[in-house]
């Protein structure tokens, strides 16, 4: 069977209660993680940045694997590598629910951009004012 597909998605999701507990040192462990749970789940990671209460990726989803369920997937596995690890003391997990918007693959490198300026957007605007933003430019009502 011969499958085509190329779905690119936006994902972004926030620490319980929008809590700033995701400090800038462990970052970089906390994103090799979660790029290894996208791996086992043939997806690519395009990009993955935040700040020190949400994460955005960028990622292609495998035509086998639901977002729901990889999303589930990633926030379970870095609750408990964090828990077990240490790497932010004060984590008290993920938000419920998440955003997600698909893009065309041609979006792909504005995104990869987007993502990789988190730290200079944040400088003028909140996790949930981005938020509502993404959420408004998406169209999704």
């Amino acid at each position: 069977m011969s499958v085509a597909s190329q779905s690119i998605f936006h994902i972004v999701f926030s620490t319980f209660n929008q809590e700033d507990t995701i400090t800038k040192n462990g970052q970089r462990i906390l994103f090799k993680y979660v790029w290894e749970v996208l791996k086992k789940r043939n997806c690519e990671l395009y990009r993955i940045n935040g700040t020190a209460n949400h994460l955005h990726l960028v990622i292609q989803l495998h035509y086998l694997v639901t977002l729901d369920a990889l999303i589930k997937d990633i926030q379970q596995s870095t609750t408990t590598f964090i828990g077990e690890s240490l790497l932010f003391p004060d984590f008290a997990g993920w938000q419920d629910g998440y955003c997600s918007f698909s893009h065309s693959f041609k979006e792909k490198d504005e995104l990869i951009e987007y993502v990789k300026n988190q730290q200079e957007i944040h400088k003028s605007e909140t996790y949930l004012a981005e938020k509502n933003r993404l959420i408004s430019e998406s169209g999704v009502k």
